[in-house]
């Protein structure tokens, strides 16, 4: 484990979850989405945990000095007892982290030789929860454990493996944020033009994976995501839910903006809003939030409804916060690789895509399949083949893996009443 770059950046993770005024803090609650603390926030759990441990010991005189106008200064001599703990508390983390990073290299090489993939969602799903389960009882809570662990295991895999994953570019985009998350920093991310190229350049095998956005809460499905599975071999091997809070930004003041640019999708999420506050603005679209940022960062009278992340990345102003219509926005991503075998863990999800044939109530018997094995239609979209007019694919998310006996069963039923059937892959369902 090269300490130069992964220990530091779990450790800046740690402490910057220790400091509510951190930026490191911010980025990271950002990531996992989670909201900043205000400081009432703050102040309400300093109380809360005061209160749960009883009264207050009294201090002595001589253990703290009051100026006049001032705070009281800590006692220096407690200070530094506390920082020589935490000073054996670290070193004791990194020996800790190196020993498993050994024991992560050597399973790396036990796979290489099965040519087995390092990235195991199963597994890290598995390992994920466990840990959010062990520290319940700590002041941490379970998303700061979890966006630690995930820069663990990340590191971890690296030294398994270098992984390159494609995202839908340019940096600061939603789904860049989802990759951040699912993958951590000491993966190599690469931003592409747009979805079909993420399966492409990980079909090609110049990546190792791609995160491409697949379905809103509040818009639906991403209709070009679920396109490109009907050319791609691509195989989905796990999914990330993401909150989505989309946000204004520009340089110029509100009631001076003359265009607003964006992307469909997420100017959908935001149309009362603008209708409310910024009605008949020329409307721009663009590929992505990020690149919308981009050509408003071009211009003056210009505004962009982006992620907060690219404000920073781009140099604007957060002109509004938190504009979309919805209070509970989140937007589903799935992680695609030429190949997937993940193993079943009782709780999983499959896709799949079909055509059926031509007659009267044929929906009806696909749907009946399903019915008479137990299993569970999560969702259902239909999409035009392409191929000639009138024709439609059909895309369905199961409860189940693909290898459960009913989903086996149903999937060598549904072969009787529909033209083709592919399975776009199994993965385990998030916490």
């Amino acid at each position: 484990l090269d300490p130069r770059v992964c220990i530091p950046e779990i450790f800046r993770l740690v402490v910057g979850l220790s400091h509510r005024s951190s930026p490191v803090q911010h980025q990271w609650r950002s990531l996992a989405g989670i909201p900043p603390l205000s400081y009432g926030e703050y102040g309400e759990g300093r109380r809360a945990r005061r209160s749960s441990s009883g009264p207050r010991p009294k201090v002595r005189g001589d253990q703290r000095t009051q100026v006049s106008g001032q705070e009281p200064q800590p006692d220096a001599a407690e200070l530094q007892r506390l920082r020589e703990v935490i000073d054996r508390l670290d070193g004791s983390i990194v020996r800790l982290l190196q020993e498993r990073a050994m024991a992560a290299r050597t399973i790396g090489a036990i796979k290489a030789a099965v040519s087995r993939g390092v990235y195991a969602p199963d597994r890290e799903r598995e390992v994920v929860d466990r840990v959010g389960e062990l520290g319940s009882e700590g002041p941490l809570r379970r998303e700061h454990l979890v966006a630690i662990y995930r820069q663990i295991i990340s590191a971890c895999r690296d030294l398994e493996q270098p992984l390159r994953v494609a995202y839908l570019g340019p940096a600061a985009t939603f789904t860049h944020q989802a990759a951040l998350e699912e993958f951590g920093e000491t993966t190599t991310l690469i931003p592409v033009e747009s979805i079909p190229d993420a399966f492409a350049e990980t079909q090609r095998g110049r990546v190792d994976f791609g995160v491409v956005p697949v379905e809103n809460s509040t818009e639906g499905p991403v209709n070009l995501t679920l396109d490109s599975f009907v050319d791609s071999d691509a195989k989905v091997c796990s999914e990330i839910v993401l909150p989505i809070s989309l946000q204004l930004l520009g340089r110029a003041d509100r009631d001076e903006i003359e265009t607003i640019y964006s992307n469909p999708v997420a100017l959908a999420q935001c149309r009362e809003w603008i209708a409310r506050h910024l009605p008949g603005r020329r409307i721009v679209d663009a590929v992505s939030t990020a690149r919308a940022a981009m050509m408003a960062a071009e211009d003056a009278t210009g505004a962009a409804i982006a992620p907060r992340l690219a404000a920073a990345a781009y140099g604007l102003n957060i002109v509004a916060r938190d504009i979309q219509d919805a209070a509970s926005n989140y937007t589903r991503f799935y992680v695609v690789a030429a190949d997937a075998r993940n193993q079943p863990t009782g709780r999983d999800k499959t896709a799949i895509l079909f055509s059926i044939r031509d007659h009267v109530g044929a929906l009806r018997d696909v749907a009946d399949v399903f019915a008479r094995h137990h299993i569970n239609m999560n969702a259902i979209q239909s999409r035009p083949s392409r191929r000639r007019a009138w024709d439609y694919v059909f895309f369905v998310e199961l409860g189940g893996h693909e290898s459960d006996q009913p989903v086996r069963d149903a999937l060598g039923e549904l072969d009787s009443h529909c033209l083709f059937v592919k399975v776009l892959g199994s993965w385990p369902l998030r916490s």
